[in-house]
């Protein structure tokens, strides 16, 4: 570990310290070390070869007018259901439970913050363990989209949705109204392993009005973030270095 890395994470550990209502905001970097693919890096969904382009297959125009398509997407490159928690995940379950960590606020479908044991999550674009028929409303458990054939059906004759937010669909605006009250009365907030580029997500940063702005991330985020201190390193590294 480089030197810069380690006064990075001394810096992190004695923020954490002193921790009393921090928030983590997270993207895809933190569920890559369980296994589940990202869009924008090297071997993410963006720079793999499909018939149509990812943002397209994800989109609520392509899941209305390509249904059949957009589920076989989905199930080949959505749905991880054998991914883990990783020290990210069990850490941040961890501050939560020591009454240092007031909410989690993710980008990410995953379920895996719950599964680690994390209870104050707002998932901005929705969960993949939550599925509903778009006709009557009743409620599917994953696997029942995961195995199905085609079309995932409803005993009514409904299409199962996933509820997950598409391209070209707005955030939940409960999910969105907590994220940003959860933010703003942050004294902490920890972002990690996002490159801010999603909008409107990444602009929740902007309410933050606490003592410490920490981003752990490889690389440089997309947007700059005034008076934030950058840890360049892979998140599951840093976290379990604490």
């Amino acid at each position: 570990m480089d030197e810069q890395l380690q006064e990075g994470i001394e810096a992190l550990r004695r923020a954490v310290s002193h921790m009393k209502r921090g928030v983590f905001f997270g993207g895809a970097g933190v569920s890559t070390e369980s296994g589940i693919p990202d869009f924008r890096s090297q071997d993410g969904l963006y720079r793999q070869k499909y018939k149509y382009p990812p943002e397209t297959i994800l989109s609520r125009t392509f899941f209305d007018r390509h249904t059949e398509e957009f589920f076989d997407f989905y199930r080949n490159k959505m749905l991880c259901l054998s991914a883990r928690p990783n020290a990210a995940h069990k850490k941040l379950a961890q501050w939560e439970e020591e009454g240092k960590l007031a909410a989690v606020v993710t980008q990410n479908i995953d379920g895996l913050h719950q599964r680690a044991g994390s209870r104050r999550v707002f998932e901005l674009h929705g969960s993949v363990l939550r599925n509903f028929c778009m006709a009557c409303g009743k409620s599917y458990p994953v696997s029942f989209v995961a195995e199905a054939e085609g079309i995932p059906r409803c005993s009514c004759g409904g299409i199962v949705k996933p509820d997950v937010v598409l391209y070209e669909e707005p955030l939940d605006g409960a999910t969105l109204e907590g994220a940003v009250r959860a933010i703003r009365a942050a004294d902490v907030l920890i972002v990690g392993g996002t490159s801010l580029n999603v909008y409107p997500a990444a602009g929740l940063i902007d309410y933050f009005e606490g003592d410490s702005l920490i981003v752990v991330n490889r690389g440089a985020p997309a947007r700059a973030v005034p008076g934030c201190l950058l840890i360049d390193g892979k998140i599951g590294e840093v976290f379990s270095a604490l």
